[in-house]
């Protein structure tokens, strides 16, 4: 049972699941500062030009209520969210391994019978005189 305890302690002092719980709690609070943005300005800036807020458009049938407004604006939400992770963190992350990897000449390794041939030609071509 120790051992189980050992191996868990592990599991969570990895650099890893550490990141993991930051990105989750950064995550969630970038969602929260978004969804009041949409909710709060950017859709009824929309709803201002159709001349309808879409929280409030819903219809009814056989006594169910549906509120359509609501996917909507879930789906603007979505939007923006993956509109600011795009820009504020994979853009720059993309062009952050863009600039690491033009400053790194890649080190071709070669096989052990390619560095063997690589020798034999180099030993007959000495031989050679060429």
């Amino acid at each position: 049972m120790a051992n189980v305890f050992k191996e868990f302690k592990e599991f969570i002092s990895r650099g890893n699941v550490v990141d993991l719980a930051v990105a989750v709690v950064i995550g969630l609070a970038v969602v929260a500062i978004v969804n009041a943005i949409v909710a709060g300005m950017i859709t009824p800036l929309i709803g201002m030009i159709g001349g309808t807020d879409f929280s409030d458009l819903d219809f009814t049938i056989n006594d169910s209520t549906f509120e359509y407004g609501e996917v909507i604006n879930a789906i603007i939400q979505f939007l923006f969210i993956a509109a600011a992770v795009f820009f504020f963190i994979v853009k720059p992350i993309n062009v952050l391994n863009e600039r690491r990897r033009r400053g790194e000449e890649p080190v071709e390794e070669l096989s052990d019978e390619a560095a063997l041939l690589t020798e034999i030609r180099d030993l007959l071509r000495d031989r050679s005189g060429v």
